[in-house]
């Protein structure tokens, strides 16, 4: 069984893409960008011996960019504590900078999830970071459990992504078999040891300083450098935060509250509200109605146009307008979405529901390992009784901990959730529409940051450098060393869409065109 679709969501995202959904909804990540490919390297050594080894840089392509950038490896013990033992290849990418002004300096850009590829993300790294790249190179890690570098990941190519029943899925039963399919020492996949492979790296390469930008999940690897190697960072910039005091779990008011800001936007909208006058009502109805039984319908599948069955459930449902808030083109279309599915016609949730399904590729065995070695102990009594009340909190959590009691991850220490203290630049960015990592936890992250600033744009939703004009206070950040002259009012630009009143058009259709 495919435990990576209908297991686990992205707890945060990442461009980044993210994130946690329901735990009964098939996988998807936090924020959309293409997906990319690179080039394999395999290690010439001999793994029985060999703790550390690099394969040369070499000429490779990614998907999605069309020139040649520069690929690599380490070689890597699994366990740090046992370098006579097994290895792993660790890959990363070099995007070489157009002007190397700074050869000694690079942007190490690290995605999100916990589980995606950094390097299958290069294209988008490299249009929110193309001002950065000008003179300096931009750094892609495939964190140890991702990508090229060891995967933990449990594939099922055979499960239908619109006929399954995510209601019906056995969690332990499923968690066990992705967990035998798998090997590696699952235990070594947690954050901090992926910190010592990131910091092999910068050392292998010669870089004396690098600039880090992380968005949601990468964010608090980002942190996680600042404490522990701060003296080889320059600058960090971090975007859709996850501050190292809150547990990811948590998301579940998070979801909820960009559920609210979806109904709030479009009754305040002249068009939307006249459109959807009882769009949370609407909202409320399908949900009830899936929590009864699950919806089977004949659909026009949206990739061949056959007609097929669709079963259409309340974890998939609710996950698929989760991960359309993620995006603002596809959360416009959502109010349309809701309404036709309260009047029985699930064509346009199922078009949301394939748009935002399978999109990022995150590996679910590196993130279990991730989650329940560093999160699933944070969860509180108030937690709990707050999930009660949020079919996405409470599903989550449910889910969450029937994995991890499989999956039986060592508890990190204490001292891991407390606040970052630093005095190195830092930006912090935050999307007032996002539904997973809100504005209140970049303000939470800067309680001991002594040399930070943090900005909210009103109208982005997960991962701001995307949206705005955040990647232009990025490259000040970088250029200057300081955040004393960044200004943040270019984010005060209204860069929502416009709601999507029926299947064509963010405009209202003539009486006389309805009935054609």
């Amino acid at each position: 069984m495919n435990i990576g679709k209908v297991m686990l969501q992205g707890t945060y995202n990442k461009v980044s893409n993210a994130r946690w959904l329901t735990t009964k909804s098939k996988l998807i990540s936090a924020v959309q960008v293409g997906l990319l490919s690179m080039m394999s390297l395999s290690a010439a050594a001999d793994e029985s011996t060999v703790a550390i080894e690099q394969a040369p840089l070499s000429a490779c392509y990614v998907d999605g960019l069309s020139e040649q950038v520069q690929c690599g490896s380490l070689l890597v013990a699994e366990n740090p504590a046992k370098p006579d033992g097994k290895k792993i290849t660790v890959h990363y990418a070099v995007l070489p900078a157009i002007k190397p002004s700074f050869k000694k300096q690079a942007m190490l850009a690290i995605a999100g999830g916990p589980g995606q590829s950094a390097i299958e993300n290069a294209a988008g790294f490299d249009r929110v970071l193309a001002k950065v790249r000008q003179d300096r190179d931009i750094l892609l890690i495939d964190q140890r459990g991702t990508g090229q570098s060891n995967i933990l990941a449990c594939d099922d190519d055979d499960m239908s992504v619109l006929s399954f029943n995510d209601d019906d899925m056995d969690y332990v039963k499923d968690t066990q078999a992705c967990l035998d399919e798998i090997d590696a020492d699952v235990t070594q996949y947690g954050s901090l040891t992926a910190l010592t492979d990131f910091e092999a790296i910068r050392q292998h390469l010669g870089y004396e300083k690098l600039h880090l930008y992380g968005v949601s999940y990468g964010t608090r690897m980002a942190q996680l450098y600042m404490r522990e190697h701060p003296n080889a960072i320059a600058t960090v910039t971090l975007d859709g935060v996850v501050p190292m005091q809150q547990s990811v779990i948590a998301i579940g008011e998070a979801i909820d509250r960009g559920y609210g800001l979806l109904f709030k936007d479009c009754q305040q909208n002249s068009l939307c509200g006249q459109q959807f006058p009882d769009l949370e009502q609407d909202f409320i109805s399908v949900d009830n109605q899936l929590a009864e039984s699950p919806v089977k319908t004949q659909v026009r599948d949206p990739q061949t146009d056959e007609l097929t069955s669709f079963l259409l459930t309340r974890g998939k449902f609710n996950g698929a307008i989760r991960m359309a808030l993620y995006m603002p083109n596809i959360r416009s279309l959502t109010p349309h979405a809701i309404h036709q599915a309260a009047l029985g016609n699930y064509q346009p949730i199922l078009g949301i529901y394939t748009l935002t399904s399978d999109s990022t590729g995150i590996a679910m065995g590196m993130h279990a390992s991730v989650v329940c070695g560093e999160d699933i102990h944070r969860i509180t009594t108030s937690m709990r009784e707050q999930a009660q009340d949020s079919y996405m909190g409470r599903t989550m959590i449910e889910g969450l901990e029937a994995t991890c009691s499989v999956w039986n991850m060592p508890q990190v220490d204490n001292s891991f959730s407390d606040a970052i203290a630093s005095d190195i630049p830092t930006l912090l960015l935050s999307g007032e529409l996002d539904p997973a990592t809100p504005p209140s936890w970049g303000d939470m992250a800067t309680e001991k940051l002594t040399n930070a600033k943090h900005f909210v744009s009103e109208f982005a939703t997960h991962g701001v450098a995307y949206q705005s004009c955040g990647n232009d206070l990025i490259a000040d950040l970088v250029s200057s060393g300081s955040i004393d002259n960044i200004d943040g009012k270019c984010l005060e630009k209204d860069v929502r869409r416009s709601f999507y009143l029926n299947a064509n058009s963010v405009e209202t259709l003539s009486a006389a065109a309805e009935e054609e």
